[in-house]
């Protein structure tokens, strides 16, 4: 690896299962800024069969911009000569449909979901979870791991010196099974087991000739601890070692960089924990996909204690997305909810119909305002339904005995409760093409706003063209280069939301809000119901000053007043007075005239 010190020219690329994105970026001036990008279709089935193609064909577009060469001998050309070719060169895949997992588990709520959360964070799909209380037969699992062909298996269970029976029990399933590997014929599937120590000897017996065993520390070692590093990094490896050197081109491509291949959503929360670690800040981050929707977060274990440790956590709604599953976003939350937020008094025959096009032909992009509308109003649900899976996900322990007061005594409450505290929450990141690419950057703050529905004071940002899978895997190289060129170039700042909580009467007093910004100051009475657009430029300081009316909170208590720095950005401050939680009318016409009164009130269809 170079010196950081000598690296001015980084080439990135991501090989994506339709699209290998490929970034430039340069040190100028002594700051390091995004140059080029160019783009091509990923080449790992046939006819290519080698995903290398689609990677030099993408770095080639970047050629023809920049005028400069980044190919020679048919590889990346490494080290920099002159202008020609660059210092490092780094990549992240999710081709092939990316890394593939099954983990199993003792109890399902607790050392199975601690394995689901280590697989997800690792970059992984899970595709199944499975446990000795999931309700299933014997050989109902055994079917079902023959069946799922899977990259790898992650095994954990029991806490260190703890009982093994059980786990023992999983392990001896997954022998009878005898699992193939998707890629690589003659190879042995991967197993990780991250158990209980003292059941290593009988893993090794039930499992070691049938599948390549490697065995780690455990996830679970006391109920009180999760210790998810260790499987995160050998399954990292193994997904280098087994599932990347099987698939077509790929070890080519992984002698050409200059750290090992990551995950694209591995890569993705590497630099969503940076930035929270740095701007210390708590975050949450999407990325709505044509098939899949992961959402990012990393919060703090104890809010009220800035200096307590981040957590990090990431989900996969394998089943939510804006093109192949957009039948599964439908299906799961209901044509009623789809419609509700589409500001047409049309017949909703047209709206079913235009739903079942999209359907019929999923690669399709909205070419009417009214197609417009009705993928956005989608996209609000597919966020919504995605949130609502990470909070049940990003969770506390399950089983933890906690400290307890007296008046606790008869609170049968345990741990478990969603790290997620929309009222802590600083920053949420909106990316994939329904957000980075919508037609007003206004749009995509409504749709964060109503799916995410953000509490107190939360900054609104979108990746500008998605690049953060290759930021994330450079932060590994020159963590400053990362940075830089995501807070310059990535992350386009719309701006701040404020929205008190609580409920009332439509009308009735919600907030007051006082903005003093460069010696002016303005007044802003809300009622229950309201959105209104404030114009913040990006860049400009604002000390905003909240009143929430009685029964509204801005985190401080009901009714008391709350004050906060903040910067504007593109869309400018979005003042919230909807409450939370808010419901849309239930007759079609009134709710169809308070969503026209909302897109008027932010701008987000002018043609209306």
């Amino acid at each position: 690896m170079p010196d950081t010190k000598d690296v001015r020219t980084i080439l990135a690329t991501d090989c994506g299962s339709t699209t290998t994105k490929a970034i430039l970026i340069d040190k100028k001036d002594g700051e390091y800024r995004l140059i080029s990008r160019g783009e091509a279709p990923t080449t790992v089935e046939a006819p290519a069969e080698d995903v290398t193609r689609g990677v030099l064909n993408a770095v080639g577009e970047i050629e023809d911009l920049t005028k400069r060469q980044f190919i020679r001998n048919d590889g990346i050309w490494l080290p920099r000569e002159g202008d020609n070719g660059c210092d490092a060169y780094v990549g992240t895949s999710s081709a092939g449909g990316g890394l593939q997992m099954m983990v199993a588990g003792v109890v399902k709520s607790m050392t199975a979901e601690s394995a689901q959360r280590a697989a997800l964070g690792a970059g992984a799909i899970v595709m199944d979870s499975l446990a000795t209380n999931d309700g299933r037969l014997t050989h109902q699992r055994i079917e079902r791991i023959r069946a799922m062909r899977p990259d790898m298996i992650l095994v954990s269970g029991g806490t260190d010196g703890g009982t093994i029976k059980h786990v023992v029990e999983m392990g001896e399933i997954i022998a009878a099974a005898d699992p193939k590997p998707r890629f690589g014929v003659g190879f042995k599937l991967p197993v990780i087991f991250a158990g209980n120590n003292q059941a290593h000897d009988e893993i090794r017996r039930s499992l070691e000739d049938k599948s390549a065993l490697y065995i780690t520390e455990n996830l679970r070692p006391t109920l009180e601890m999760e210790n998810l590093k260790p499987a995160r990094d050998k399954i990292h490896d193994l997904f280098l070692e087994h599932v990347m050197a099987q698939a077509p081109g790929y070890g080519k491509l992984m002698t050409w960089t200059t750290v090992p291949l990551m995950p694209t959503p591995g890569a993705v929360g590497l630099i969503m924990q940076l930035i929270a670690q740095r701007e210390k800040i708590q975050v949450v981050g999407v990325d709505i996909g044509g098939a899949t929707t992961d959402v990012f977060s990393v919060f703090r274990s104890d809010d009220d204690d800035p200096t307590s440790e981040t957590v990090f956590n990431r989900t996969v709604s394998a089943n939510l997305g804006m093109s192949y599953s957009i039948f599964n976003v439908v299906a799961e939350t209901g044509f009623e909810n789809i419609v509700r937020w589409v500001p047409l008094d049309v017949d909703e025959i047209d709206i079913r119909n235009r739903i079942r096009n999209k359907m019929i032909r999923p690669t399709t992009i909205p070419q009417t305002l009214d197609e417009l509308m009705i993928e956005q109003g989608i996209a609000r649900e597919a966020l919504r339904l995605a949130f609502i899976q990470h909070k049940q996900m990003a969770v506390g322990l399950k089983g933890v005995q906690q400290q307890r007061s007296i008046s606790d005594t008869f609170s049968q409450e345990l741990s478990g409760q969603t790290l997620v505290d929309m009222m802590g929450l600083d920053m949420i990141v909106g990316s994939g093409g329904v957000m980075s690419h919508s037609p007003r950057r206004n749009q995509s703050a409504l749709m964060m706003i109503d799916g995410f529905r953000p509490e107190g004071f939360t900054e609104l940002t979108v990746d500008s063209i998605f690049m953060m899978p290759q930021l994330g895997v450079l932060s590994t190289v020159n963590e400053q280069a990362a940075l830089q060129v995501f807070n310059k170039d990535c992350l386009i700042r719309l701006g701040f939301c404020v929205a008190p909580t609580g409920k009332g009467k439509p009308g009735a007093p919600c907030m007051k809000v006082e903005i003093r910004s460069s010696g002016q100051s303005s007044t802003h009475q809300l009622k229950v119901g309201d959105l209104e657009l404030v114009p913040l430029e990006a860049g400009q300081k604002a000390t905003v000053t909240v009143s929430p009316a009685k029964g509204f909170d801005m985190g401080e208590g009901p009714g008391r007043p709350v004050s906060r720095e903040i910067t504007g950005g593109v869309v400018g401050l979005i003042l919230d007075g909807r409450g939370r939680p808010f419901d849309l009318p239930k007759d079609r016409a009134a709710r169809v005239a308070t969503l026209t009164a909302w897109n008027k009130a932010l701008d987000i269809y002018p043609e209306l």
